[in-house]
């Protein structure tokens, strides 16, 4: 019986999604399982099972299992393409094998022929071995190829290239074995939604992790030897210096990556035993410029919109490095974007390039610092102004003079949250009255992962554990959910993020306060009596919807 079959008779399935699943498999081939996991429809763990019954073979679950690398390397690369086949383990001189196909004894027979073990076949999921395949054989193909291709005179070749790099990364395919390994490596980022790359030398290995939903994973690693080339091929994508490997070096490239034009921003620093390179992937289409998309609260977010009408004053994003501060400007700013007004921003740097906005980058080093732009702004009939950061008094009272004299201006600010914000700025030395009179709305904001919907199940949490992570048990207890693992989510249980937000209106009752010079403390207790979210409030209700897990509430915010 076929294995659709199987499973709409069990009632796995439904007609309606076999013939879903068929339909795609018929649009882009492969097997039906695949599409049927693809599709939400099965789960792996279910679908090996059903193979297994099917083919009277034992069946083996890949996500998670945990593949040895000298294991895998048995069979060479392209026997395991050619069969679509994984090692699993050994025992004496018998080989475990997954198989997309089990019952193919020519495959049991080369691979008994190329590595002298006897095979004990196992199915598996199709996709999951595709991902193993992906992962670790065509990484390992291509450094073979780097190895045995990579000569010292091709190294001092590339040291001397000056190239343009803005082509599409596919087309360079017959390029020699570094810059196919350099545009794998940005290729697998990319795919796997980095938003960071970190390549990172120690004395005998080289690291590679990227950095995806704000969380670094370690990556197959080249061979150590070739670290210096992949450096080399890196900073000439950059025009950078290649012959400089005593300072520090910043630059940027960009790429076409599978039809989409990515940006990428690399830093280079020397270390112990080496250059280290971390590399920023700007990818426009995994970022949504739309306030109503970042995760605002409907009231948090009626008070942004309303902040946004007006035609003067202070708006500022506060939260940590990596929490979506800038992200919400743009989204502000494009809410607002229209030909009538004129929209100016400085930045350090600039991320995104905005239709219809006149965007600064801030270079320090040549005297044109946030204050500078700031003032020569000013000059420029300006209505909206974007200031990256607000870092010290002088950026800070031109903003508000700005403010005072008929312009929104819109920054960034270091602190933990609304409140403080309004401490820190007289702290800088602002006089309160000019906080009081220019300041309309403060967010702060962090980001959370949010749980799989792919593998999200029900959460059974002890209220002990509850307890000792700061929550009432009465208000979470069965209500809560995780992520198991599963391929689309790298087995993490994650896939994406979502922005939590601590929305504070200056109202009559806090510019009285800060005249007063209120702590912290008094300030957002005001402000919650006036029906303010606080982010821990803002994170525990998007963990009841189901859209993140306790976890990242109690990792990403404090009990207050």
């Amino acid at each position: 019986m076929r294995i659709g079959q199987m499973l709409l008779r069990a009632g796995v399935i439904n007609e309606t999604q076999l013939k879903e699943a068929l339909r795609r498999q018929r649009e882009k081939g492969g097997r039906l399982g695949s599409h049927l996991i693809e599709l939400g429809y099965v789960s792996e763990e279910k679908l090996v099972e059903f193979l297994s019954k099917q083919l009277e073979v034992p069946g083996v679950v890949l996500s998670g299992y945990p593949l040895d690398r000298d294991t895998l390397n048995i069979i060479t690369p392209d026997l395991a393409q050619k069969y679509e086949v994984v090692p699993l383990k050994r025992e004496g001189k018998v080989l475990h094998v997954a198989m997309v196909n089990p019952l193919d004894v020519f495959a049991a027979d080369e691979i008994r022929f190329r590595t002298g073990y006897e095979v004990k076949p196992y199915v598996a999921a199709e996709r999951s071995i595709k991902k193993i395949l992906e992962e670790h054989y065509k990484t390992r193909a291509m450094e073979e190829e780097v190895m045995e291709e990579m000569e010292l005179s091709e190294i001092e070749m590339m040291e001397e290239e000056e190239e343009t790099v803005a082509g599409d990364l596919a087309a360079e395919a017959a390029a020699g074995p570094v810059v196919k390994y350099v545009n794998y490596l940005l290729r697998s980022a990319v795919e796997k939604r980095a938003s960071d790359l970190h390549i990172e030398p120690y004395e005998k290995e080289v690291r590679v992790r990227f950095r995806i939903d704000g969380i670094l994973h370690e990556q197959k690693p080249p061979p150590y030897k070739l670290h210096k080339a992949i450096v080399s091929r890196l900073k000439v994508m950059a025009k950078l210096k290649v012959q400089e490997k005593r300072l520090p070096q910043d630059g940027r490239f960009e790429a076409r990556i599978n039809g989409k034009r990515i940006d990428f921003r690399i830093s280079t620093v020397p270390t112990l035993f080496g250059e280290k390179v971390a590399i920023r992937i700007l990818d426009r289409s995994q970022v949504s410029f739309d306030l109503r998309q970042l995760g605002f609260e409907e009231e948090a977010l009626k008070h942004f919109l309303k902040a946004l009408k007006n035609p003067f004053g202070i708006i500022l994003v506060t939260g940590p490095t990596g929490s979506g501060k800038t992200t919400t400007l743009y989204a502000a700013l494009n809410e607002i974007n229209d030909p009538g007004i004129n929209i100016t921003t400085a930045e350090d740097p600039v991320e995104y390039s905005l239709m219809g906005i006149n965007q600064l980058q801030v270079n320090e080093s040549i005297g044109l610092t946030f204050a500078s732009a700031l003032r020569a702004y000013l000059r420029q009939d300006p209505d909206v102004i974007m200031v990256g950061e607000i870092r010290d008094k002088e950026t800070t009272e031109i903003a508000i003079r700005a403010a005072l004299t008929g312009h929104l201006v819109l920054s960034t600010v270091h602190t933990n949250t609304a409140a403080a914000t309004i401490t820190r700025l007289i702290n800088m030395g602002v006089e309160p009255f000019l906080i009081a009179s220019t300041l309309i709305l403060v967010v702060s904001q962090r980001l959370l992962r949010k749980v799989c919907e792919h593998c999200k199940v029900k959460h059974d949490i002890s209220d002990e554990e509850l307890i000792k992570l700061g929550f009432d048990p009465e208000r979470l207890r069965g209500k809560l959910y995780k992520g198991t693992g599963c391929p689309k989510c790298e087995n993490t249980g994650y896939r994406g993020r979502t922005g939590i937000f601590e929305v504070l209106p200056v109202t009559q009752r806090i510019k009285s306060l800060i005249l007063d010079r209120a702590t912290d403390d008094e300030i957002e207790q005001a402000a919650v009596e006036e029906g303010m979210i606080t982010l821990r409030e803002a994170a525990i209700r998007k963990a009841l919807a189901g859209i993140t897990d306790i976890y990242e509430v109690a990792r990403e915010t404090t009990l207050r």
